[in-house]
């Protein structure tokens, strides 16, 4: 498909009730220094049920326009509906670039969508550039295992496409004064042509829901807590700290807490203010997912450990010890009993 336009468009995906995931905005960020660079416009993309605060939040966070398809058949996702709805508006205005954020939701899109559209994409990525020489986006992604970056340029279709993974990216800081222009496009799906219905939300699947990629604070256990009840120190620090509890992926794979809190390549990609890595050793798969956070905290009996390297702070201790203590210190300065 050939572009009609030089813009990057940013999916802006919707929860059930109308405001944005935290992921749409994040991809503002860089879409905007690439749009500018393509010579285009940064186009936020809004599809979902009564979402004028998602749309709200493209504006103020950086959008030149906004592309809104509303409609009742888009509150829950569907890939009928989500990929029918984009595949429309891609093959009326063409843009050049698309970013999506990589969501469960996402990651089942992009993948339909780029075959419709017989264009390329590229999953999961952890960084975003504009290639001056070739005028392509490079797409940078972990590759082999985590082992190595593969930056990957798609040069001879259109849109090229990429999912992004969440927490990559910081938000920036939202502009209530901004205003963009908003095109709102009437289109629906057929209730005949969506192949899937939504019964439910189950609220308790795998564990409790761990919002990780919004958290501003994480502390997380590896393999060094030895078991699941290691996690209870973890868990009595991130909650005294107003946190979350992550996880590696060896103490997931062990079974001493839910896939819900892994964090690393084959689980979120978080970028908190602070994240305390507790008894994890640091393997390239876990840092892919955390290296972003503003200040890392590491915890190790092993004073060799990977983590030291990436780590702002880095205590040589025994876990056990020094969690409890901390915590103690924290109730106290906040008058915690």
């Amino acid at each position: 498909m050939d572009p009609k336009t030089k813009d990057l468009w940013v999916f802006i995906e919707t929860n059930e009730d109308g405001t944005a995931k935290n992921v749409g905005a994040e991809l503002l960020n860089p879409g905007k220094d690439i749009a500018t660079k393509q010579g285009g416009k940064l186009v936020g993309i809004v599809i979902g049920y009564k979402a004028d605060a998602a749309v709200k939040t493209a504006v103020e966070h950086g959008a030149d326009s906004v592309i809104v398809v509303d409609g009742p058949e888009y509150q829950h996702y569907t890939t009928d509906a989500y990929v029918t709805a984009m595949y429309h508006l891609v093959e009326k205005f063409a843009p050049t670039s698309i970013l999506i954020g990589a969501t469960n939701s996402g990651r089942d899109m992009g993948p339909r969508l780029s075959c419709r559209l017989r264009t390329g994409l590229t999953a999961d990525c952890t960084q975003l550039a504009y290639d001056e020489e070739s005028g392509n986006v490079a797409w940078t992604r972990p590759a082999f295992g985590g082992n190595l970056m593969a930056t990957i340029l798609c040069p001879n279709n259109r849109p090229q496409i990429g999912t992004v993974r969440p927490g990559v990216f910081k938000r920036g800081e939202a502009d209530e004064k901004r205003t963009a222009e908003i095109i709102k496009e009437d289109f629906h799906v057929a209730p005949e042509d969506i192949r899937t219905e939504f019964l439910e939300v189950i609220k308790e699947a795998a564990g409790d829901i761990v919002d990780l990629e919004g958290a501003e604070i994480i502390v997380s256990g590896g393999r060094g807590v030895g078991g699941p009840e290691g996690f209870k120190p973890i868990k009595e620090l991130a909650d005294v700290l107003g946190g979350v509890v992550g996880a590696s992926r060896a103490a997931v794979d062990s079974d001493w807490i839910a896939h819900s809190h892994q964090v690393g390549q084959t689980g979120k990609t978080v970028g908190p203010k602070l994240y305390i890595a507790c008894g994890i050793s640091g393997a390239i798969q876990h840092l892919a997912g955390m290296s972003g956070s503003k200040t890392i905290i590491a915890i190790n009996k092993d004073e060799t450990a990977p983590i030291f390297n990436v780590a702002d702070y880095g205590v040589v201790g025994d876990l056990f010890e020094i969690l409890p203590v901390l915590t103690a210190e924290i109730k106290k300065m906040k008058g915690i009993n």
